[in-house]
């Protein structure tokens, strides 16, 4: 053995002389009783159920009882619970054509959008038309089947267009499903990552996300770079096209 401090010297020591000596199990202090039963399991704290914000409770007994989109966009411009609401000019309720069976969902109001009380209707909004042109889809055309029908994730425009908040979504998300249903499309088109993760209910980035077909209410759902990503890093368009040529084809079968 090597050299050691002298205390472990005696233990290694005493070790050697106890197997030596016979020993083959340690023996505790207090004598054990193996016919025992065993002891109960621990018992599980129960489990008790988070309530929901009062705010979501709300809008989502607001929106179930809208039986059109008249009645939806009433609902939400009276709906008073969002602060949102207070620094916007504007209800940004949707654009184009109701019946169209392509869907866009973005994100919220930028400064245009709130003066003019429409979605995507600025820079990013140019470019989308421009993108869903390039695929015969269009806001103002008439029928469904080249019609594109626009709204948002939030209806407000936020403070200094800064992302909308985790409960600002969940709060306006009964609004922003039952418009969904009332819709009825075949696509939904989720602009960038507040559209995808609140929709899908996911933490991945849209990085990652595009391009992966989805679902949101059994209604087959297509992640995309938002149009500002696309104006910030122009690398993304390729990407893009891809994305909208596999819309097409989805369409066109």
């Amino acid at each position: 053995m090597p050299d050691a401090d002298p205390e472990i010297h005696s233990a290694y020591a005493a070790l050697l002389w106890q197997h030596e000596a016979g020993v083959d199990e340690v023996m505790e202090e207090a004598p054990v009783n193996r016919f025992d039963a065993p002891p109960p399991p621990p018992r599980e704290a129960p489990t008790i159920a988070t309530p929901e914000p009062s705010g979501r409770t709300e809008t989502g007994q607001l929106a179930s009882a809208c039986s059109d989109l008249a009645a939806l966009k009433a609902a939400m411009g009276a709906f008073e619970g969002c602060a949102l609401k207070k620094g916007a000019r504007n209800l940004v309720f949707a654009d184009g054509n109701p019946e169209a069976r392509v869907m866009i969902v973005g994100e919220a109001p930028g400064r245009d959008e709130d003066q003019q009380g429409k979605p995507f209707v600025g820079r990013s909004g140019q470019l989308l038309d421009r993108m869903f042109a390039a695929i015969e889809l269009s806001r103002d055309a008439d029928t469904a089947s080249q019609a594109l029908y626009i709204t948002n994730t939030i209806p407000w425009r936020p403070p200094q267009n800064r992302d909308p908040s985790s409960d600002e979504i969940a709060m306006m998300k009964p609004f922003l499903l039952r418009h969904i249903e009332l819709v009825a499309p075949d696509f939904i088109v989720l602009m960038g990552n507040p559209a995808t993760k609140t929709l899908l209910e996911t933490t991945t980035g849209i990085t990652r996300m595009r391009g992966n077909w989805a679902e949101v209410m059994g209604v087959p759902a297509l992640p995309m770079f938002h149009p500002a990503a696309l104006l910030r890093d122009p690398l993304k368009k390729r990407p893009a096209w891809n994305d909208l040529l596999s819309l097409q084809a989805r369409l066109g079968s």
